[in-house]
């Protein structure tokens, strides 16, 4: 089932998630429809705040949407190392219309849970690494909007509150 996208600047998306204590069915359900979700939107990555949760889950797919051929589903993830940097340009599902230049560790690795409870770790260069940066960044409550500089975060304020109106 596709889920709703919550949008800046909602409560659940400035707030750090809590760790998932026990991959129940709830939350077997709860990764499958944010999968439909991601790819239904057009998306390459998707964490739990993002459809109202605010629990430490992501999916990722850096072929995605059309390909669909790398999904990753990672539980409780954490950036254990980093290396380097790199300029990304980002968008995100829960900003509509906003785009901004971010500084990025060209390389990670990011360790937790897949969706059976089995260890993962995974060393991300490239598109992977600036994707899982991205989606880490929502469960610790920011969002691309929190890391843009004051005047376009503002310029971007401003038109969340036209839309609201």
């Amino acid at each position: 089932m596709k889920l709703e996208i919550v949008t800046y600047p909602a409560e659940v998306l400035a707030e750090p998630c809590r760790p998932v204590e026990e991959i129940t069915p709830e939350i077997k359900q709860l990764i499958e429809n944010m999968v439909e979700t991601m790819y239904e939107d057009d998306g390459v990555g998707l964490a739990a705040p993002q459809v109202g949760h605010g629990i430490r889950l992501i999916t990722v797919d850096r072929t995605g949407p059309s390909e669909r051929k790398d999904l990753r589903v990672i539980i409780n993830p954490e950036i254990v190392e980093r290396e380097g940097e790199v300029d990304s340009q980002e968008a995100c599902l829960s900003c509509p219309g906003f785009q901004v230049k971010l500084k990025r560790s060209e390389r990670v690795r990011v360790t937790g849970l897949d969706a059976d409870g089995n260890d993962v770790c995974i060393d991300a260069d490239e598109l992977l690494a600036i994707i899982l940066q991205h989606e880490i960044d929502h469960l610790d409550g920011k969002t691309i909007v929190d890391r843009a500089g004051r005047l376009k975060r503002s310029m971007y304020e401003k038109k969340v509150k036209k839309w609201k109106k």
